[in-house]
């Protein structure tokens, strides 16, 4: 059946690798053997290729866990059963360096579209053998991470955003995002696995504005972190699927 926003019918792939920025679609086809542009509708680019003989299609999500919901709910339906965000995070604590990944082991449920599925009581954690296979090839790569909880939010821009920060910082949570914490939940509530790694792209206690602005820029320590994280992800699913 056709997917109304992703505006796809049939796919082979049954892992799909999600970044936010449909020109990060460009970074993951390098991975990719034989990739096919798919679709491009709205914010969701799409391109399916193989990885190592595995199939695999990456689909953008924009920005935001409503759109990300989105991509999760059509994705299973085209039977789709394992997908990794591969995203950017802004550090939370000292010591998490640019370029740096931060692993979801759980996410803070400060989000929107988290709270229309299921009341927040609900945890919103990932699948814990996709967890284990990307921890797996970080250690064996030896990328530097960190694992923890994220803080999945709705916006950077309102008034109280700094203070909130320090709140999260104090107790222990790692990064901020605005996507993981949806995808986790819906992710478990449709029986799919889920999973985020996030590409750190603000030092702990520097202007947003700027770290984005390094972000967008070069062969920067960012942009091999967002290297890392789509090989890290490919190679989970790999991993998985030889289990």
């Amino acid at each position: 059946m056709l997917q109304a926003h992703l505006q796809l019918e049939k796919i082979n792939a049954k892992y799909a690798i999600l970044p936010g920025d449909p020109k990060r679609i460009d970074v993951i086809k390098s991975f990719l053997d034989n990739p096919v542009e798919l679709m491009y509708n709205r914010e969701f680019r799409s391109v399916e290729g193989t990885y190592k003989g595995l199939p695999v299609i990456a689909v953008s999500t924009g920005v935001g866990g409503s759109s990300a919901s989105i991509a999760v709910e059509e994705l299973h339906n085209l039977g789709v059963h394992t997908m990794v965000r591969v995203g950017s995070a802004g550090a939370l604590q000292t010591g998490i360096g640019l370029g740096d990944l931060i692993i979801g082991e759980g996410a803070v449920r400060d989000d929107g579209v988290s709270k229309t599925y299921v009341d927040s009581i609900y945890p919103a954690c990932p699948n814990h053998e996709l967890l284990e296979a990307m921890l797996s090839v970080c250690k064996e790569k030896n990328f530097t991470y960190h694992t923890g909880i994220i803080h999945s939010h709705e916006t950077f821009y309102h008034d109280t955003n700094a203070e909130e920060e320090k709140k999260w910082q104090k107790l222990g949570v790692l990064g901020a995002d605005f996507e993981s914490a949806g995808m986790f939940v819906v992710g478990r509530i449709r029986r799919c696995r889920c999973a985020s790694i996030l590409n750190n792209v603000v030092i702990y206690g520097q202007d947003s504005a700027d770290s984005v602005a390094e972000y967008v820029g070069g062969e920067s320590l960012t942009a091999i972190g967002e290297k890392r994280e789509i090989e890290v992800a490919l190679e989970a699913f790999l991993k998985l699927e030889n289990k």
